[in-house]
This record gives C-alpha cells, structure tokens and sequence, in this order.
C-alpha cells in the first residue's frame, strides 16, 4: 500500500504541461521590416528567436524565466552579429534577478566578464531596442501591479531595466515608466528611448500593436499569430549588409559651400521617406523640428554672414525648423550644439527667420540640404 501510495503521489505531482502559446511581432520603419521575433510562451517561461537590422543585422535566442509578478527572473541569450569579426561574432548573456540585484555575465571570445547591479523593489525587466518581445513584458509586469490611483490617465509604474546590447560597465540600469491610459491603451518612455512610445494592449496586457510615432524611432510595431520563418529572414538581412554595407537607418551626411570669405558646413542625418508622409506625419506641422533625424543638424561658419536674415558670428550651431500647416516654415538658430535631436532649449536661440516653401515636381525619398 505505502508503494502505490508513493506512487499515486508522484503521478499527480507531474500533471500536465502548460499549453503553449506562438506568437510574435513585425517591426516596421515605413515600408520597411527592420525587426521579426518568434515567440513560444508556458505559462511564466519563454522562448524568443528574432533577427533586427538596427543598423547592424543581428539574430538572437533567448530563454526567460518571469516571477510571479511578471519581473524576470533569469535571462539567458545568445546574440549573432554576421557582420563582426568571426572572434567577436557571437556573444552569450546571462541575467539573474534576486531580491535586490541584478548578476550578469557576458561571455565572448575575450572571456567572461560579471557585473552586478542594485534594483531595489520595482520590477526588474531586460531592454534590447527593437525586441517588442521584451516591451510586452513591460506592460505587463506594470500593469499587472495593482491600480495606484483612481485616475488610470494618471497612474504610472516604475521599472528597472537593463540593457543588453551595451557595456554593463558603462550602462548599468536604466529607468522606465508604464502609464495605464484609457482604452486598454499604455505609454511608456525610458532612459534609452527619447520621446513616449505608446502601446495598445487586450485585457490580458499583450501587446497588440506598438506606434513610436511620438519618439525617435519612428516604428509600427504588430503583432503576428503565425510564426515567421526568422532564419531565411536573418539571412536575407545579412545578404544586403554584406552588398550594401553597415548603414544607419538615416545615415549622417555634409554639406559644404562658400559664401562670401566664409567657409560654411552643414551635418545633419538624411531621413528616408520609407512610403511615409513626412511632413503633417512623421513630422507634425507646427512644431519644432531638428530638420534631419537623431543628433541635431549642426553647422558651422568660419566668418560672420547673414542667414535668413538673421546675423551668425563664427562659430558652432544647431539648426531646427518648424514646418507650418498653413504654408511656409520657420528657421530657427540655435547656439547650442553637439545635442542630441529631441533636446531643443529654445532660451539659447540665435534668432528665428520664416521661409518660403515650395513642392518637388517629383517625389524626394531621402531628406537633403543643398
């Protein structure tokens, strides 16, 4: 009796396994696929295969353990970049989460290398840009936390995350914040995203759709219920690396000219159209703008001269716009430089010029100054 008792025990002890759910999502810029995961999800363990170009093409292979709350527990991922040097291609990382720290460790063809990081009490969640995999695990590890205010607009859940695809050393946890929105609607910004990404979400807190339209990285972000077939996507991406080179996704340009004795430059990021509207879409009418993408468009004259109207010393400064929705657009002259784009302090402006606007008689893709 005592045997089939034992046994008994450990036959309803086994039980059955949690089913499984497939999933993933398609990151666009444009008309343009940058990012594919695949996603296989038990209960509070999940497999994730994805590739992403951003600029580099990388393929990568995750397992994550969640805590109860929806913080992660233990991260193991293995990255591929085709592109770098075959003793520095693959990488494996390793997070622990305890009560009160973050362990990591990083193994390449230089060794191991550990790090460890005090989280506190907020929720611990991992950060790979262009991985909306890891993003639905932001929303639902802050929104699964009880409501903390009466007002869901106003309530807000405080993260830590780290970040993957850079030096612990020198980035060590980062800060985020969900907000509950109205509508089964979320936004979220954080210390590596400039700008608030806003998510549509179901009842259960998965991610439906992702729009970064209010942030630098201007992407659509949905959700997939059939698997994508990431390996012949991987090396298709690596395929055009390897023909067209390591690119960013708006690549920095110069200009230069002469005017009168002065010597004069402009550089500045060329964005792609990617079968968007730019201007009234990816660039709202009547606001200011840093008329390139990422770091502020920077110029610099060697000699006084008169631009716009508006009188510039020798020196360094940063150029911005404001497209209007009734016509025409304003120059503005800032002496600030070496910024990123989205930080505009207009108290340091040189002066504003309004300018006259005029429409191609064909289409432009890619954004220039001449």
């Amino acid at each position: 009796m005592r045997r089939l008792m034992l046994g008994f025990l450990a036959v309803a002890g086994c039980g059955p396994s949690q089913p499984a759910e497939h999933f993933g999502f398609i990151t666009r810029l444009g008309n343009d696929t940058i990012s594919v995961e695949n996603v296989v999800r038990r209960g509070d363990t999940l497999t994730i295969d994805g590739v992403d170009r951003f600029p580099r093409v990388r393929q990568r292979h995750a397992n994550i353990t969640l805590t109860p709350d929806g913080s992660i527990r233990r991260l193991v991922m293995d990255i591929t970049t085709p592109s770098e040097p075959a003793n520095e291609r693959v990488r494996h990382i390793v997070a622990d989460v305890t009560r009160d720290s973050v362990l990591m460790t990083k193994r390449d063809s230089a060794g191991y290398t550990r790090w460890a990081f005090s989280h506190g009490s907020e929720p611990v969640v991992a950060h790979v840009p262009q991985m909306y995999s890891l993003y639905e695990l932001y929303f639902s590890a802050a929104l699964a936390r009880p409501a903390v205010s009466t007002t869901p607009a106003a309530d807000t859940v405080p993260l830590r995350q780290f970040y993957i695809d850079r030096e612990f050393d020198r980035f060590p946890l980062g800060h985020a914040t969900v907000r509950r929105l109205p509508g089964n609607k979320a936004d979220v910004w954080h210390d590596w995203l400039s700008g608030v990404g806003e998510a549509t979400l179901d009842s259960s807190h998965r991610l439906l759709r992702y729009t970064g339209a209010r942030t630098t990285y201007k992407v659509d972000v949905t959700r997939i219920s059939e698997p994508a077939n990431i390996q012949a996507i991987g090396a298709q991406f690596a395929t055009l690396e390897t023909k067209n080179g390591v690119s960013q996704l708006s690549v920095r340009d110069t200009t230069r000219a002469r005017i009168g004795p002065a010597t004069f430059a402009v550089d500045y990021g060329r964005p792609l159209a990617r079968g968007r509207k730019l201007l009234g879409g990816v660039v709202p009418f009547d606001y200011v703008w840093r008329t390139g993408a990422n770091a502020a468009t920077q110029f610099r004259t060697s000699a006084p001269i008169t631009l716009a109207g508006i009188a510039v010393p020798p020196g360094t400064y940063t150029l911005w716009t404001i497209p209007r929705e009734k016509g025409g657009a304003d120059l503005i002259v800032n002496k600030q430089s070496g910024q990123w784009g989205t930080d505009y302090d207009g108290a340091r402006d040189l002066g504003t010029a309004p300018m006259q606007t005029e429409t191609p008689s064909a289409p432009v893709d890619r954004f220039t100054i001449s």
